[in-house]
C-alpha cells in the first residue's frame, strides 16, 4: 500500500512586476508636506510633488525646474491624510473597486489606508485590508489597500484595460507600457501653472450655464394688466369766513 501525501495549497505570490507600476511603492512610501532638504533657506519649500521617472523624495515647487520633462503629480491633503486627484493618476492605473472622495469639486482617492477601531453600526461592508467602513460597491479603501489585496487575488490589477473597440497604437495592438507615465505637452517654457498655490481652492466655474449646457438668458418680463389709479381732482380751498 503506497501512501500519498497531499500537500495543502499555498497562497499565491505574485510578482513584484505583476504588483502596479515601478513608481507605486515609493508613492505610497514618500513623506510629504515636509520642508525640502535642498532648500531649506526659502519660504513655502513644503515638499507636496512627486516624480514619477525618478521615484526620489518628495519634491517643492523649487524642484520642479530639474524634472523639466518628468512627470510630476501633486499631492494633497484631506483630514490629515495624503490624496491624489483622479484626474491624475486615474490615467497611469486602474484604481477600480477603491473608493474616490470629491473635495472641493474634485474627485480624490487616498494614497494609504485609516484603520479604524471599529466599524460603525449599521456597516454591512469594510476595506478588505483596513476594516474602514465603505459602501457596498468598494472594497479597499486607498491605493496601498489594494496594493495589499493583489497579493492574494489574482484578478485585481492596476493595469488599465483598453475599452473595447478602442486600440492603444495605429495598428490596433495592445501597449506594453500600460504603467509608463505619459509626457506631458509643453509648450514655451515650464508650465507651473497645473500646480496648485497655497491659498488656492478648488473650484468649477459652471454657474452662468444651465442644465442643458445653453446659456442662461433672462425672461421677457410680466405685464401688469392692472388699471391705473383715477387721478384726483383740483383741490379747492375752503372758503376764508371774516
Amino acid at each position: 500500500m503506497v501512501m500519498v501525501s497531499v500537500a495543502s495549497p499555498s497562497p499565491m505570490v505574485r510578482a513584484e512586476e505583476d504588483l502596479g507600476p515601478p513608481w507605486l511603492r515609493p508613492l505610497l512610501g514618500t513623506s510629504f508636506f515636509v520642508p525640502c532638504r535642498m532648500h531649506p533657506e526659502l519660504s513655502k519649500n513644503e515638499c507636496n510633488l512627486f516624480c514619477l521617472d525618478c521615484t526620489g523624495d518628495a519634491l517643492c515647487a523649487y524642484c520642479l525646474p530639474a524634472h523639466r520633462d518628468h512627470h510630476v503629480v501633486q499631492i494633497r491633503r484631506s483630514s490629515y491624510h495624503n490624496v491624489i486627484r483622479v484626474s491624475e493618476v486615474g490615467k497611469l492605473i486602474d484604481i477600480s473597486h477603491v473608493q474616490t472622495y470629491v473635495i472641493n469639486s474634485a474627485k480624490i482617492v487616498f494614497l494609504n489606508g485609516r484603520p479604524q477601531a471599529r466599524p460603525g453600526k449599521g456597516v454591512t461592508n469594510t476595506c478588505e485590508i483596513c476594516c474602514r467602513s465603505l459602501p457596498d460597491s468598494f472594497r479597499f479603501c486607498s491605493l496601498g489597500c489594494k496594493l495589499g489585496g493583489m497579493q492574494w487575488d489574482p484578478s485585481l490589477t492596476f493595469a488599465i484595460r483598453p475599452k473595447r473597440g478602442q486600440g492603444s497604437g495605429d495598428d490596433g495592438s495592445g501597449s506594453d507600457d500600460s504603467f509608463s507615465p505619459k509626457k506631458p505637452r509643453r509648450t514655451a517654457g515650464f508650465d507651473l501653472g497645473r500646480f496648485d498655490r497655497p491659498g488656492i481652492r478648488w473650484s468649477d466655474d459652471e454657474g452662468s450655464r444651465s442644465n442643458n449646457g445653453r446659456p442662461i438668458t433672462p425672461g421677457t418680463p410680466t405685464i401688469n394688466r392692472c388699471r391705473p389709479s383715477r387721478r384726483k381732482g383740483i383741490p379747492h380751498r375752503a372758503p376764508f369766513y371774516g
